[in-house]
């Protein structure tokens, strides 16, 4: 079952259903002007930052042992660049690829040392992947939630940790098994290996 079918993101009340409430609360439960035009700037800004995220992690064509490789464990896909980017085009067909890119998003803030830097990437993913404003919302408990938003009082390149872990998990019992079963892992495994038998 996809995310989307178990956690819907942001949810509109009807048309009829409190036409002028809450403008000064921080939950996005309104529907007014204000919220509205808040979220089109913030999509327009992660679609921009979206189209920067490199989609050649793949660059070295993976082996035959390796493509097989990534059918024995998660973390052997998680470890190979190339079966990110296959297992990310994957998860593009089921539209959670946000999954995958929060996950590469925290990585590349565990290697940040600059605290300004630090903060500014922190925020960036947090309006990206938590907010429920954002279109790109990850699924997580209650209780990590609350860990970030306490977290976010003074970001470190470890505030997303526990978020990290259970979106890793997610895709691991979730996705992981469809994708080996999809006609993206079987072709690849098909061509790459009907390759390798020519040369």
């Amino acid at each position: 079952m996809s995310r989307h079918e178990t956690s819907p993101t942001t949810v509109q009340p009807a048309s009829n259903h409190h036409p002028n409430s809450c403008c000064f609360c921080w939950c996005c439960c309104c529907s007014c002007s204000w919220n509205e035009d808040r979220e089109r700037a913030w999509r327009a800004s992660r679609e921009t930052k979206l189209e920067n995220i490199p989609n050649c992690e793949a660059c070295a064509k993976p082996t035959p042992e390796e493509v097989q490789g990534w059918a024995q464990s998660f973390d052997k896909l998680m470890k190979s660049p190339a079966g990110r980017n296959v297992f990310r085009e994957f998860l593009r067909t089921e539209y959670s690829e946000e999954n995958m890119l929060f996950w590469l998003a925290c990585e590349e803030l565990k290697t940040e040392c600059n605290k300004h830097t630090i903060d500014e990437k922190a925020r960036m993913i947090y309006e990206d992947y938590i907010s429920i404003l954002s279109p790109k919302e990850v699924s997580l408990d209650s209780r990590v939630r609350e860990v970030i938003n306490r977290k976010m009082q003074e970001p470190s390149s470890h505030t997303f940790d526990d978020a990290q872990l259970q979106i890793y998990t997610l895709m691991h019992r979730d996705s992981y098994p469809r994708f080996l079963n999809s006609a993206i892992y079987k072709s690849l495994l098909q061509t790459i290996s009907h390759s390798s038998s020519e040369s």
